[in-house]
C-alpha cells in the first residue's frame, strides 16, 4: 500500500464506469514527482486508530506572512495587468514571483492579492474565480495546488478549470494553455462537448477531495473533484422586484443589462458533478444516474432549491457518512439558502433540506449566504463554514458560523462579517467571496482564507487574509512576509 492510500480515506462500494476528458499514453500517479514516498497528504477527515484511514497531519509553514487590517488605499494601478504577449498552449507554468515586486510597491492598492487575471490572449485572461486550495507536504518540503475556474476573452461565453501550483501559497505559477504533463499548471478540465450534459456551456470547481472507494479500479487514492455544470437550460424566475441583480453562474466582467436597477439576468439550471483524477490534472468524467450526468436534480416546485444547484462542497465525515453543502435560491423566501445532502459512497446523495439562510435585518448577509467552504476543525472537532453574506444592496462580504455536527444549529460568529471589501481604490473594493479556508497546525492554531475579489469593471482576482492566531473572528489581509 502506497502513502496516498495510508493517507486518504476510503469508501465501499461497487464499481462504476467513467468518462475519460484526457487521456494519455503515460500512467499518471497520485504522488506527484515532487514529493517523497513518505507524503502526507491534506485529508479531510477526522483521525481515527485505523492506519488505513488515519489522517497525518501537516507542519506549519517555515515562514509567516505578515498581515495588516488597514484598508486604506492609494490610486496606483494594480501589477497584475494584462500581458498583451499570447501564450502558446505548450507553454509551461509561468511564475506569479516576477510581479512581486511591483506588487508590493504598490501594496496598498493590492493589499492581499496573490493571483490576478491571466495574459489577454491567455485562456484566464478575462476571469477568474473559484478558488480551491490545498497544501500537500511532504519530509522535504511543502506544495500548494490551486483549482479555480478561468474565462477567455476570445469566448467570453463558456469556463475552463485550471490548476495553479506553488511552494508557498502565496506565489504561484500558471500555465497559459491545457496542461500535456504531470508536473505543469496551466488548464486541466474544458466544458463537455455531449449536447445532452449539464456542464455544456460552464464548469467551476468547489471542492477536491483525496480518497479511495473499491467503485474506482485505481492502484491508490485519487483526487474527487466535485464541480458545478450549467447547460443552456434556464431556470424559471418571474420575480423582477430585486434590489440586486440575480445571475448563476455570476459573471463579473460583463456589463450588466439591469445595471444598479437589479432584477433577474440570465439564470442557467445549474447541478452538481464530479470527475476523479490520479494527478490532479488529468480528469474523467463521473456518469451520474441523472440523465445529465449530474448528481443529482434541483428540487421540486415547492421546494426551496427549485431553481438550480450550485458550488456543490464535500466534507469527509466518516467511513461511510459524506456530505455535500450547496447553495441555491429560496424563491419563497427571497433569499440564497445553503442545503446538505449525505451520502455513502460520493455518489448517490441524498438530501436533508435548507441548513442555513439569510441573516437579520440590516446584516451583511441580510439577503442570504452562498459558496460555502466547509471544514473540519482538527482542535476540537467542531465544523467551522466560511460563506459568502449577500446584503439588503446586493453588497459581498465573506461571514463564518460554527456547528458542533456540521449537520444544523449553525451559528454565525456575532453577526458580522469576517472580511468585508476594501475601502475607496482597493483591488477587491467591489466584493469578496468564495472563500476557501487552509487550517494551519503547529503550536498556534493558525487559519488562511483564500477568497476572490472584484473590483473596478468587474475585474477578478484571488486575495489571502490570515486569522490572529486560532481566532477565526477576524482576518487580516497579507501584505508581505515577515523579515
Amino acid at each position: 500500500m502506497d502513502a496516498a492510500s495510508m493517507a486518504a480515506p476510503s469508501i465501499n462500494s461497487k464499481p462504476f464506469a467513467i468518462s475519460t476528458y484526457h487521456s494519455t499514453n503515460k500512467r499518471a500517479t497520485l504522488i506527484p514527482p515532487w514529493l517523497s514516498t513518505k507524503a502526507n497528504l491534506l485529508s479531510l477527515c477526522a483521525s481515527t486508530s485505523n492506519p488505513r484511514n488515519s489522517v497525518l497531519y501537516l507542519t506549519r509553514c517555515s515562514t509567516k506572512p505578515n498581515t495588516n487590517t488597514d484598508n486604506e488605499t492609494d490610486h496606483q494601478n494594480s501589477p497584475f495587468e494584462s500581458d498583451s504577449t499570447p501564450e502558446t498552449s505548450k507553454q509551461t507554468a509561468r511564475s506569479s514571483s516576477e510581479v512581486t515586486s511591483s506588487l508590493q510597491s504598490s501594496s496598498s492598492y493590492n493589499r492581499g492579492l496573490v493571483f490576478g487575471l491571466g495574459p489577454t490572449n491567455s485562456w484566464d485572461g478575462a476571469e477568474i474565480g473559484s478558488p480551491v486550495v490545498k497544501r500537500f507536504l511532504s519530509d522535504e518540503e511543502e506544495r500548494w495546488y490551486m483549482w479555480y475556474y478561468g474565462r477567455s476573452n476570445g469566448n467570453p461565453g463558456l469556463d475552463s478549470i485550471g490548476l495553479a501550483v506553488s511552494r508557498n501559497g502565496i506565489h504561484w505559477e500558471r500555465g497559459g494553455g491545457p496542461i500535456i504533463s504531470s508536473e505543469e499548471a496551466g488548464m486541466v478540465m474544458n466544458c463537455s462537448k455531449d449536447w445532452w450534459a449539464f456542464d455544456t456551456e460552464g464548469i467551476r470547481p468547489c471542492e477536491v477531495v483525496v480518497m479511495s472507494s473499491a467503485k474506482v479500479r485505481a492502484s491508490s487514492a485519487v483526487y474527487w473533484l466535485y464541480y458545478t455544470g450549467c447547460s443552456s437550460e434556464k431556470a424559471e424566475f418571474s420575480d423582477n422586484s430585486l434590489k440586486f441583480n440575480l445571475e448563476n453562474p455570476e459573471r463579473f466582467c460583463i456589463d450588466k443589462p439591469n445595471g444598479e436597477n437589479g432584477g433577474v439576468e440570465k439564470i442557467s439550471k445549474s447541478l452538481p458533478g464530479l470527475a476523479i483524477s490520479q494527478d490532479g490534472r488529468h480528469w474523467a468524467r463521473i456518469e451520474a444516474e441523472h440523465h445529465s450526468g449530474a448528481l443529482f436534480d434541483v428540487g421540486s416546485e415547492r421546494e426551496w432549491d427549485s431553481s438550480f444547484i450550485a458550488s456543490p462542497q464535500v466534507v469527509f465525515h466518516g467511513n461511510g457518512d459524506l456530505r455535500m453543502y450547496y447553495h441555491s435560491f429560496d424563491v419563497q423566501n427571497g433569499e440564497f439558502g445553503i442545503g446538505i445532502a449525505r451520502s455513502r459512497d460520493g455518489i448517490k446523495w441524498v438530501k436533508l433540506g435548507k441548513t442555513m439562510g439569510g441573516g437579520g435585518s440590516g446584516s451583511f448577509d441580510e439577503l442570504g449566504v452562498m459558496n460555502a467552504r466547509i471544514v473540519r476543525n482538527r482542535k476540537d472537532g467542531k465544523y467551522l463554514m466560511a460563506y459568502e453574506g449577500i446584503a439588503a444592496d446586493g453588497g459581498r462580504s465573506i461571514g463564518l458560523a460554527v456547528s458542533s455536527n456540521g449537520l444544523k444549529d449553525w451559528r454565525r460568529f456575532n453577526d458580522e462579517a469576517v472580511l468585508r471589501p476594501s475601502v475607496e481604490e482597493g483591488w477587491d473594493k467591489e466584493g469578496v467571496g468564495s472563500p476557501c479556508l487552509v487550517q494551519m497546525d503547529g503550536d498556534v492554531d493558525e487559519w488562511r482564507l483564500y477568497y476572490r475579489g472584484v473590483g473596478n469593471g468587474g475585474r477578478t482576482g484571488f486575495g489571502m487574509a490570515v486569522s490572529e492566531g486560532s481566532d477565526t473572528r477576524s482576518f487580516r489581509r497579507w501584505t508581505g512576509f515577515q523579515l
